[in-house]
């Protein structure tokens, strides 16, 4: 093949990615993924457990959640997990589209309802952010991907974040947390230190169990809203 021909074939290819990347989005494109990790390492019982699970169902399908959902024409694709040791980590919600109401209000009862795995292991903290990574790779396609861990301790069993980040699939990953409690640790700082990953990477406080709700909501929102502006 000439030059000119060369030439010729460049400027074709540049024309028709020109024009693909003028033309409109698809308005089904999901937008952004996101995975959910709970703490259900054997520090938290089971009232605890159950204003965590209750607190995600609510700030969900709350309204402020719920417009920032579905003000935008593409949507979200959620993943629930909870975790504790080191090969103890339980799917609550497996990947699912959040496109109407309906579906996530079935979500939200999804997350009430699962029964509890494991109870009595420490906090791997590391293997959770590899079972989200893992899991966010197998995600359905979606313009952001953001990690979201919740818990109230350090890690205390199996590698740590560090290693997690090293070994697994965290490019192009945004991990945010939500710290609980922290009469014990500086269970902030250590989260900021030691979880948070990707731009705008930000951590939520939940003062303990009873506010989990309220943290959750917060940290929701706040996802969410550059992706709904995004989608206007």
């Amino acid at each position: 093949m000439g030059f000119d021909a060369k030439y010729r074939s460049l400027v074709r290819a540049a024309l028709i990615i020109g024009v693909a990347l003028l033309l409109p989005q698809s308005a089904t494109a999901c937008r952004l993924a996101l995975a959910l990790g709970l703490d259900a390492s054997a520090s938290v019982d089971s009232d605890e457990h159950s204003l965590m699970r209750a607190g995600l169902a609510n700030a969900l399908t709350s309204p402020v959640v719920m417009t920032a959902l579905f003000d935008s024409a593409a949507p979200v694709a959620i993943f629930v997990y909870e975790w504790s040791g080191r090969r103890q980590q339980q799917v609550l919600v497996d990947w699912t589209i959040l496109d109407t109401p309906t579906t996530l209000t079935a979500v939200a009862a999804e997350i009430v309802a699962a029964p509890r795995g494991d109870d009595e292991f420490p906090t791997a903290l590391g293997y959770a952010l590899g079972f989200g990574a893992t899991q966010l790779a197998a995600a359905p396609a979606c313009d952001f991907y953001t990690l979201d861990i919740s818990g109230d301790g350090e890690n205390n069993e199996g590698f740590q974040p560090s290693h997690a980040f090293a070994h697994f699939p965290f490019d192009g990953v945004t991990v945010n947390g939500l710290a609980i409690g922290g009469a014990a640790v500086d269970i902030v700082e250590y989260y900021q230190r030691e979880i948070l990953r990707g731009p705008g990477a930000f951590i939520e406080q939940a003062r303990d169990y009873q506010d989990f709700e309220a943290a959750m909501l917060r940290k929701l929102e706040r996802e969410l809203r550059p992706m709904m502006l995004g989608g206007l």
